[in-house]
């Protein structure tokens, strides 16, 4: 599973001209789901996010999680991440999970986000999303559990 984590000053998503969700400063995750991923993998994953250290603290140091600055989380899952990219000039989605399968391992990872974290938006798995964000610092980083 596979998590590009941006730390960001907002991130709302927007489903047929309409606000779907939104976040104030935290961290904007979309999410790739590779066939060997599981219910277990989501969890990991989720773990890390919530305490991987990318925000300042009072010496500028990237010492904080979005936990302890009691940011805003928004998952959107993004299957292109799954994809291989090293040979030719079209991605492959071979190592992507099926899409049935990817929606159940997504929708797990958000009802166990809800279960942990309770300042939680999302996007919606298969939908044609409008991501707006203003990325801060610029800070990204490519998790993989």
């Amino acid at each position: 599973m596979i998590a590009l984590i941006q730390r960001v000053n907002y991130a709302k998503v927007v489903i047929n001209n309409e606000l779907f969700s939104e976040i104030d400063k935290g961290i904007l995750a979309l999410i790739g789901i590779e066939k060997e991923d599981t219910n277990a993998t989501a969890e990991k994953l989720l773990d890390r996010i919530l305490a991987y250290r990318v925000f300042s603290d009072d010496e500028g140091k990237m010492n904080l999680s979005v936990s302890d600055i009691d940011g805003g989380l928004m998952l959107v899952s993004q299957f292109t991440l799954a994809a291989a990219t090293d040979k030719g000039l079209r991605p492959s989605f071979s190592s992507a999970k099926p899409p049935v399968e990817a929606e159940a391992i997504f929708n797990y990872l958000l009802h166990y986000a809800e279960a942990n974290y309770d300042k939680l938006g999302s996007g919606q798995f298969a939908a044609d999303m409008k991501i707006s964000l203003e990325n801060d610092g610029p800070v990204t980083f490519r998790l993989k559990v």
